[in-house]
């Protein structure tokens, strides 16, 4: 995964390799368009297929409720409807909880990573080497792992857990609004006491699953575009912001574009260290521990359909990194013939 950000330089410029024997080429094709068929193409057909089981009103009540003209005509029914009511709330929570988490990781993510790429493609310190394995570091460590690492840094018992536990901060949904009479006008009518078992953790625990997907889409181009421009460009008197904004965000942009859309994939998508850090409670569940409820509960289609969100992400990440391959490839080959009209410099 760590090498995949590499396409999008690489890709504009290198022709595909077609020579061969047809035969072993048409094998290969074919055996790489069964594999995808089998282990990716049909469990995705598989998950809406089971989703759309009980028709498109089932699918939509999973996430809206039961309709509101539907009276229970006896006891029974109205625990049933009271239930799927419960249930469809709890859905929603999950994909607001995840929704959130993503809007708070990805762009820590964006600046973290951009400023790990710019520490290690344009300065040379020592240690260097040392602070591009931690930003693989993730890749390699279970996110099992990764969560219990924060269970056993903030919790109770944990390295800091008298501080972690006795830790105040406001909850994002208690948002107020307080008017101009004593100052700053918004605040927070709820706050939430220590960290493991809250959202907070969960936004730790995502932010370190997800951090070298941006830095890891960025460091190959930068260091192969050097630092020649962000020279020129200072020796003419650019400021360090200048610089950054008018000469290495326009060379990096489809790079970071990718970092930043298989980024927030893994967000919505991370299971094992959410799962750690989150305390299985209703309240603090993204789609993914939500799915795993729907499952144990034996609600299949409730967990098909929600599982069809990720699956429609997936897809939908999918169809961007082909769009940025695309426009990575249309943009250098710009370049390209802008370079061979200007002529070799006199």
């Amino acid at each position: 995964m760590a090498g995949a950000p590499l396409l999008v330089s690489a890709s504009a410029s290198a022709p595909p390799v077609t020579r061969g024997h047809p035969v072993w080429r048409r094998l290969l094709i074919a055996g790489t368009v069964v594999f995808l068929t089998i282990f990716i193409v049909l469990p995705v057909v598989n998950v809406f297929t089971q989703a759309l089981s009980k028709g498109v009103a089932a699918y939509t009540e999973v996430f809206t409720g039961p309709a509101a003209d539907q009276p229970p005509r006896n006891l029974a029914e109205k625990r049933k409807l009271s239930t799927r009511r419960a249930q469809s709330e709890k859905t929603a929570s999950a994909i607001a909880m995840s929704v959130g988490v993503a809007a708070v990781v990805v762009p820590l993510n964006i600046l973290f990573g951009l400023m790990a790429a710019w520490a290690v493609t344009k300065f040379r310190f020592r240690g260097r080497l040392l602070l591009i394995a931690l930003i693989d570091l993730p890749f390699s460590v279970s996110p099992v792992v990764a969560g219990l690492i924060f269970v056993l840094l903030l919790g109770r018992t944990g390295l800091f857990g008298a501080w972690a536990t006795n830790f105040v901060w406001p909850d994002p949904t208690s948002i107020a609004w307080r008017g101009f009479g004593g100052g700053w006008p918004i605040g927070f009518d709820r706050f939430n006491s220590g960290i493991i078992f809250t959202p907070l953790a969960i936004v730790l625990a995502s932010v370190f699953v997800t951090f070298p997907f941006v830095a890891r889409s960025v460091i190959p181009l930068m260091q192969a575009q050097g630092t020649d421009e962000e020279v020129a460009a200072l020796s003419l008197g650019a400021s360090g912001w200048r610089t950054f904004r008018f000469v290495t965000l326009p060379n990096i942009r489809w790079a970071l574009l990718y970092g930043t859309i298989l980024c927030t994939a893994r967000a919505f998508g991370e299971f094992g260290a959410v799962s750690v850090v989150s305390g299985n409670t209703d309240a603090n569940d993204t789609m993914p521990l939500r799915i795993e409820k729907l499952w144990n509960e034996y609600d299949n289609q409730a967990a098909f359909t929600v599982a069809s969100l990720l699956a429609l992400l997936a897809m939908v990440t999918l169809v961007l990194k082909t769009l940025i391959d695309w426009r990575a490839a249309r943009s250098a080959r710009r370049d390209t013939g802008a370079t061979l009209q200007a002529g070799p410099p006199s």
